[in-house]
């Protein structure tokens, strides 16, 4: 039994705010009301109707946090001055395992996870061997379910990633695959393409696209312009995402397929999606990255390798085409791309480092110093997009906070300093280490169980 006293509940789904109290058990969300004392009694008015706004979080005082033990009858928490909200979900993750293990592993990306804020992950399947069979997938769920948060993972499109032959995606889907996708690789083949849409579809499942067709690129992960030329290289022009973009939302629109054009990085591909999302084609979706929306290719000049990542940082107008998308809903979830790599892969030359940074500690912290407090998202807005958002696009059972609700849940300073570092990832490549961000989690909570804590 875990009591969560004096925080201000943020639910995006139903637009709830205000201070209540959290009665959970057996990983459910049992009471929530303005106020339940130790033995699970209640008093005042309750809770999870009522009182609600949709525009965004009001403030609270600072201070107060603690943990302590009461009787026997339940631990509890002081959330004063902190905002209770749904766990964190990222659809987009690679926590390298099997085959890549020095790079990060199922354990240590969920305990970077759990640092900030994530009670559910989904994986992708580029790994060594792929998830394109039932022995890989049963095999990193198996690890998934020990790490103390919800750990899932998509299945490849094609075996082996290879763009050749469909995986037998309707048996990996009956063994618990979140969804499908051969990111990392664009599948060039079209009818295979529209093939696998038509299966994702009947099955009900999500298909996730890599938007980079390689007959436009020379150089992968710098975009090409001002810091193509800087390296004096070729580099990625935008072309390769939007045109890709272009035939994966037309495939969309005739087989009903629901979409997710990841790590969406251009202002062509942001607009391609909400045309289309504007005519009703509400299974076409998108995610942003904490990097495309806070960066532009500056950084990877200033960063380097650090800054280097598929697709890559491009110009301010797309960075902030990315912004407005996810302002007005064009762009539903916010997702890491989180890509360990190690210091010595990184250590090599720019055409040479692998592409990719971390970012399941950094994200919250990007989300409420870049959106919410420069006015683009409110806080509940930002939770939406990385909590209920991505819940509803996987059908999962998450992403809100309500009486007999799953009691994933995660604790928030808003006001508290953060500069990254000292990561619990395996590795640490990103600009972000040393920036001064706003946003702190306190604590994580999974399944009614403390997942990470800091709380005093």
């Amino acid at each position: 039994m875990l009591l969560i006293k004096n925080g201000y509940v943020i639910d995006p789904k139903s637009g709830f705010e205000g201070k209540r109290d959290l009665w959970i058990e057996d990983g459910k969300i049992v009471r929530m009301e303005e106020s339940v004392d130790a033995a699970g009694g209640t008093s005042g008015e309750g809770g999870a109707q009522g009182g609600a706004s949709q525009d965004g979080c009001g403030e609270s005082a600072q201070g107060g946090a603690g943990m302590d033990g009461c009787g026997a009858d339940a631990q509890v928490i002081d959330a004063a001055g902190l905002i209770v909200a749904p766990g964190l979900i990222d659809v987009h993750v690679h926590f390298r395992e099997p085959g890549f293990t020095y790079k990060e592993d199922i354990q240590t990306g969920a305990r970077a996870a759990a640092k900030g804020g994530f009670t559910t992950v989904v994986m992708m399947a580029n790994t060594k061997p792929s998830i394109d069979n039932e022995e890989t997938l049963e095999e990193v769920l198996e690890k998934g379910r020990q790490t103390g948060i919800r750990v899932l993972s998509c299945v490849n499109v094609t075996k082996g990633m290879k763009g050749q032959e469909l995986a037998p995606l309707a048996e990996l889907s009956a063994k618990g695959a979140a969804g499908f996708t051969d990111d990392g690789v664009p599948i060039l083949n079209e009818a295979l393409v529209r093939e696998a849409m038509e299966l994702a579809h009947k099955l009900d499942k999500p298909i996730s696209f890599h938007e980079e067709d390689p007959k436009y690129i020379e150089n992968n992960g710098i975009n090409r312009g001002k810091a193509s030329a800087y390296y004096g290289i070729g580099g990625s022009p935008r072309e390769a995402e939007y045109t890709l973009s272009a035939r994966d939302i037309e495939l969309a629109k005739e087989t009903g397929a629901d979409i997710d054009v990841q790590h969406i990085s251009t202002k062509e591909a942001v607009e391609l999606v909400r045309k289309a999302r504007q005519a009703g084609f509400l299974n076409v979706h998108a995610e942003a990255t904490p990097h495309h929306f806070t960066l532009t290719e500056e950084a990877a000049i200033k960063y380097g390798t650090n800054a280097k990542m598929n697709p890559p940082l491009r110009e301010e107008a797309d960075r902030l085409a990315i912004i407005e998308g996810l302002k007005d809903g064009t762009i539903e979830m916010i997702a890491t791309d989180h890509a360990p790599h190690s210091a010595e892969e990184k250590a090599r030359a720019i055409t040479a480092a692998p592409s990719g940074i971390i970012g399941l500690e950094t994200a919250l912290s990007l989300g409420i110093t870049e959106l919410v407090d420069k006015g683009y998202l409110t806080m509940c807005e930002l939770l939406e997009r990385m909590s209920t958002g991505p819940a509803r696009i996987y059908h999962l059972d998450a992403g809100y906070i309500a009486e007999g609700g799953p009691a994933d849940l995660v604790l928030i300073d808003k006001d508290a300093e953060v500069i990254p570092g000292n990561y619990a990832s395996k590795a640490s490549n990103t600009p972000f280490t040393g920036w001064k961000l706003k946003g702190r989690v306190k604590a994580t909570i999974c399944d009614g169980k403390i997942a990470w804590s800091e709380m005093e």
